[in-house]
């Protein structure tokens, strides 16, 4: 049930993305891409509402009933500083004072906040007992890869779509609806799947579809039609993203205490994350001296397929089967 779940939530996730992006487009070539922005108050806005009114009140909460603060601020810092060095690397290079700067920082920060969070903080943000878990520990090494290929991919697609064949606003959204009904098929097949080869293997499985998908990309040329140099690699490395997110995230929430299980899901997402905008930042910086042409775009996808190699291979550090406990699902 619980896998269902999280296969469910997986998919609903993807179905949220085609709506952005449709909306997004006709925001964008009816008003102005600043829309796209300011849409999101009202709808998060109603999302905290409905929140309060349909979630079911906490059963567990910290020791003293307080957040912890101080880990909090100086999580946030450190990823801050560590994304920022990293995006930096495109202007002043990785040797870069600036770039260097917020890499050490970032690090340091990083480091700062493992030992406050494991000698000093009376209700960590995340325990210790948690990242002592192989399945938490290897899980999340999963999930930064995978965010590192899945979320670079939406930025770098519709730039290609915009700036190399041509294509307006409205017809970028449009585009993508492939992508998502490919990631919402495989997000409901996956739990069957998983039940049948246990979820290290699926992750192996997906994770190299994916990279066949993105391998596939790369060969799109700048007079390749919808048909001919989108929509095959669009169903097949969505199809590998849609199988790969749900036995990652039964992974490392399976066998948690229940109320550890949040920790677990927010680690994981702030990792996928991380992941998306390192990932990001990294790829843009790798396509500087080519930067808007059909060759970076070539690299991107190519990049991004090794990527997805490296998280099948980091794979196999996953137990072969999940152990069994109680755990929510990551939007929990």
């Amino acid at each position: 049930m619980r896998t269902r779940a999280l296969a469910i939530w997986t998919a609903v996730s993807s179905a949220g993305g085609a709506s952005g992006n449709l909306i997004g487009g006709v925001l964008t070539q009816s008003l102005s891409w600043r829309w796209i922005l300011l849409i999101n108050v009202p709808i998060g806005a109603v999302a905290a509402l409905a929140a309060l009114r349909l979630l079911p009140v906490d059963r567990f909460r910290t020791r003293d009933g307080k957040l912890d603060l101080p880990g909090a601020v100086l999580a946030t810092l450190s990823v801050t500083a560590l994304v920022y060095g990293v995006t930096q690397a495109q202007i002043h290079g990785w040797s870069g004072p600036t770039t260097l700067s917020g890499l050490a920082v970032g690090i340091l920060g990083l480091a700062a906040f493992a030992v406050t969070e494991t000698r000093y903080a009376a209700a960590p943000l995340v325990p210790s007992r948690l990242v002592r878990m192989r399945p938490v520990w290897a899980g999340n090494a999963v999930m930064l890869l995978a965010g590192a290929c899945f979320i670079p991919m939406w930025y770098f697609l519709s730039l290609y779509m915009q700036d190399v064949l041509g294509y307006g606003a409205l017809a970028t959204g449009i585009a993508f609806l492939p992508h998502t009904l490919a990631g919402i098929a495989a997000a409901r097949l996956a739990p069957a799947v998983m039940h049948r080869t246990g979820p290290r293997t699926l992750i192996v499985l997906a994770a190299l579809l994916a990279a066949a998908g993105f391998v596939w990309q790369s060969r799109i040329g700048t007079d390749s039609t919808y048909l001919e140099g989108l929509l095959g690699p669009a169903i097949v490395m969505s199809a590998g993203m849609g199988l790969l997110i749900t036995p990652i995230t039964t992974t490392v929430t399976s066998g948690i205490a229940e109320q550890d299980a949040g920790a677990a899901s927010g680690l994981m997402n702030t990792t996928r994350q991380i992941g998306g905008a390192a990932g990001l930042a990294a790829l843009v910086t790798l396509t500087t001296a080519t930067a808007g042409t059909a060759a970076s775009y070539r690299t991107v996808f190519v990049a991004i397929a090794a990527v997805c190699t490296a998280v099948a291979a980091l794979a196999f550090a996953l137990p072969t089967r999940t152990a069994r406990g109680a755990a929510t699902a990551p939007g929990k």
